[in-house]
């Protein structure tokens, strides 16, 4: 046990190469958390108020949602608990922590606790990312530290750790296992049963799907020995099983007697209404014939809820959704007519790299199109270079198994939310889970050049990085400040 901590600590010590670099994009990190804190501070700091009315109503940030807030006002499983099955769990002390200094001090701080855990993941990710770059990869200090200043310079990257949602430790939690089990493929040295199942447990429990990902590192490290059966059992199976069970238990304690509720009341409300409109009906009706009015009260209704229907159809969260590919379970929120080629232009390789300035932070659910355009074609310039240089960097790589153990992790997300559509119409917002497989590619293609070739490479890259840094960040402070 005092070998796991000694790691641990060693893992989490800052080095003197890597202070600079991360000092310098922890202060851009602290503004803009400044920022977000102003805007919002007159409203969330008030205690005796409905917090999830409070926050869910007035938080406005792309499709980001304010729900640890609200965990961390009033405690309660109320993320959805099928994909972030331990997360209101793992936040439990913040908002005892919380809970305490509303007493003391009659605020509600939630913002600053948030912002200061935030800052914490934002400093140790890029940290990680400088690690992968220079420890695994082979890259110099500072083509490390240029890769990680390019991927915190992206939009949706700079959002993840300055809102309250699940994305920021997401992240952390993912490239600290991409650094381990990066460093356990260089020495050629095992994955302990122990190191993947707890690397499992607070990475599914954030977010479930990222638990496979886990699962695949575990694979690229250990190899054939990963089916030994003990191996297998021990640290794959009992892990899934258990978060799965976990999960579904959590559910029927917490989540299901409220939703039963919550239909036994929309029922009720719905036979209060029809009874309403049939007497009203028959109280006006010239039919004289009862049967027939019944008739006609029944076209009538059926009329109505059809009405009623096609006005839901047209609000943005239902206009803006795909047809799924069934209507039930898990697969009733895929989408399989979102056109794809616009999603990955003006989506997936653009919003969640570059904000559009029309429809600054939207969010699609409310007032945002699902597809917006650049006003300048320098946009369309800057993401075909990246995407070029990702796909450069995937070929220059393509013998590193450590590449292909972060590609199938990105193949995982790819095929959720391009494939079968989770999430496509808000795709961007997902793209902490998944944007550092960029300068990872990228890192590849910076170890392969030499000369004049190395030296145009860390050129462009340092002109995307600095635009990318003042584009994205001029538009975020404008938004806070408005």
């Amino acid at each position: 046990m005092k070998n796991i901590f000694i790691q641990i600590g060693r893992m989490f010590r800052v080095k003197k190469n890597e202070v600079i670099p991360s000092l310098s994009a922890l202060t851009v990190y602290i503004i803009l958390n400044a920022l977000i804190i102003m805007r919002y501070y007159d409203s969330f700091s008030k205690v005796h108020v409905a917090f999830w009315k409070n926050f869910i109503k007035k938080f406005s940030v792309s499709g980001f949602d304010p729900i640890t807030y609200v965990v961390l006002s009033t405690w309660g499983p109320k993320y959805d608990i099928h994909r972030h099955p331990l997360l209101a769990f793992f936040v439990y002390p913040l908002y005892l922590l919380n809970t305490a200094l509303m007493d003391l001090t009659g605020l509600n701080l939630v913002q600053f606790i948030i912002a200061l855990i935030l800052l914490f993941l934002m400093f140790y990710s890029f940290i990680f990312m400088m690690r992968i770059c220079r420890d695994i990869i082979g890259l110099r200090n500072t083509d490390a530290a240029l890769l990680s200043g390019f991927l915190f310079s992206c939009a949706y990257i700079m959002l993840t750790f300055i809102v309250p949602d699940h994305f920021a430790p997401s992240m952390f939690m993912l490239l600290m296992a991409l650094y381990v089990c990066g460093v356990k493929i260089r020495d050629k040295k095992r994955l302990n049963g122990w190191q993947a199942v707890l690397m499992f447990i607070f990475t599914a429990g954030t977010t479930l799907s990222n638990g496979a990902k886990i699962v695949i590192d575990a694979l690229f490290v250990e190899g054939k020995r990963f089916f030994r059966p003990k191996y297998l059992i021990f640290a794959i199976a009992i892990p899934c099983a258990g978060m799965w069970y976990l999960s579904d238990a959590e559910y029927r304690y917490y989540r299901l007697p409220v939703e039963q509720q919550r239909r036994a009341d929309v029922k009720k409300a719905s036979e209060r209404e029809w009874a309403k409109n049939h007497a009203a009906f028959m109280d006006t009706t010239t039919i004289m014939d009862s049967a027939e009015a019944e008739k006609a009260f029944k076209v009538w209704d059926n009329k109505r809820i059809l009405a009623k229907y096609r006005k839901d159809q047209k609000l943005p969260w239902n206009a803006h959704k795909g047809k799924p590919l069934v209507k039930k379970g898990m697969l009733q929120y895929t989408d399989m007519t979102t056109p794809r080629w616009q999603s990955l232009v003006d989506n997936v390789f653009g919003e969640t790299i570059q904000l559009h300035q029309d429809y600054l932070l939207g969010d699609t659910l409310r007032d945002r199109p699902v597809f917006v355009s650049y006003r300048n074609v320098v946009n369309y310039i800057v993401e075909a270079a990246i995407v070029l240089l990702f796909l450069f960097g995937i070929w220059c790589g393509r013998k590193s198994r450590f590449l292909w153990m972060a590609l199938l992790g990105f193949g995982i997300d790819f095929t959720v939310h391009v494939i079968l559509g989770f999430g496509l119409n808000e795709v961007y917002i997902m793209g902490a889970h998944w944007l550092f497989i960029i300068p990872i590619a990228i890192a590849f293609a910076m170890k392969k050049a030499e000369g004049r070739r190395l030296l145009a490479l860390r050129a462009l890259l340092g002109i995307i990085t600095a635009f990318l840094l003042i584009y994205n960040g001029s538009l975020l402070v404008g938004y806070f400040l408005a």
